[in-house]
């Protein structure tokens, strides 16, 4: 099988005194942030629709999943069959629409199946009460996070019942901003464009858009913008520094148009 290659590749960079120094260095701790580095690669090559950049992309994810493998085994946690093995027993469980005679008549009943079967694993790791939010991941990104949370609480009917009050509560939360800088209070003001962005989180949920992605979108598209703004000073022999704010928003908008 070709995964095998690739578990014998992870063995030799990580077998001592003929390894590689760098990967024999490693452990748990220190390659998370590659880990966290791919996934956002894999994304972005989704976004861009790039087949072949993601092809590699995913290979990098995959190696990161081993890398983690080779050192659980290492340390006889577990090892890589291990984890394919939980994984299918996880979805076999997860899918009982799929693998028994199971039926759900709605996409709503489904996701009613699939929390209440979470929860009860939960509940099977630990005898205290367990919590709706349990099982939150305190490592994800802030704004996937806030939206997680969100969706959760609101699987129990903890959540706006229509859009209006909603934009209400945004329009809320600028106000309230507002009030904070003209107090400059800075640990406020923080406090409140927190308050401001999780309301924006609830706003694209209820909109059924995606923050992080979303978020993720608008910046490229920020960036290209920019460097095309870049490219106008530098054809016309203009230091950008040098521009005052009517002529650079007039290149910015010149640069939307194109």
């Amino acid at each position: 099988m070709q995964i095998e290659k690739l578990i014998d590749l992870m063995k030799a960079l990580r077998t001592p005194e003929t390894g590689c120094p760098w990967d024999l260095k490693q452990n748990f701790e220190s390659i998370v942030p590659y880990t966290i580095e791919e996934v956002y690669e894999v994304a972005e090559a989704i976004d861009n629709k790039d087949m072949a950049e993601l092809k590699l992309e995913l290979g990098d994810l995959l190696f990161q999943v081993v890398f983690y493998a080779r050192l659980a085994e290492e340390q006889g946690s577990f090892d890589f069959s291990d984890i394919v093995e939980a994984i299918v027993e996880k979805m076999t469980r997860r899918h009982p629409h799929v693998f028994s005679d199971t039926i759900y008549e709605t996409d709503e009943d489904f996701s009613r199946a699939w929390e209440q079967t979470k929860k009860e694993e939960r509940e099977h790791k630990s005898e205290q009460e367990s919590s709706v939010v349990d099982g939150l991941s305190k490592a994800l990104p802030g704004l996937k996070s806030a939206q997680k949370i969100q969706s959760k609480v609101a699987k129990v009917g903890f959540d706006w019942k229509g859009i209006d009050p909603v934009y209400d509560k945004v329009d809320e939360e600028i106000q309230e901003v507002k009030q904070a800088c003209e107090n400059n209070d800075q640990q406020h003001i923080e406090e409140e464009v927190g308050d401001l962005l999780f309301s924006v989180v609830n706003l694209s949920r209820h909109l059924k858009v995606d923050a992080e992605n979303a978020i993720r979108k608008s910046v490229n598209k920020f960036e290209k913008r920019f460097r095309l703004v870049e490219t106008l000073c530098h054809q016309d022999g203009l230091n950008m520094n040098d521009l005052p704010e009517e002529q650079l928003l007039d290149m910015w908008e010149k640069v939307k148009h194109q």
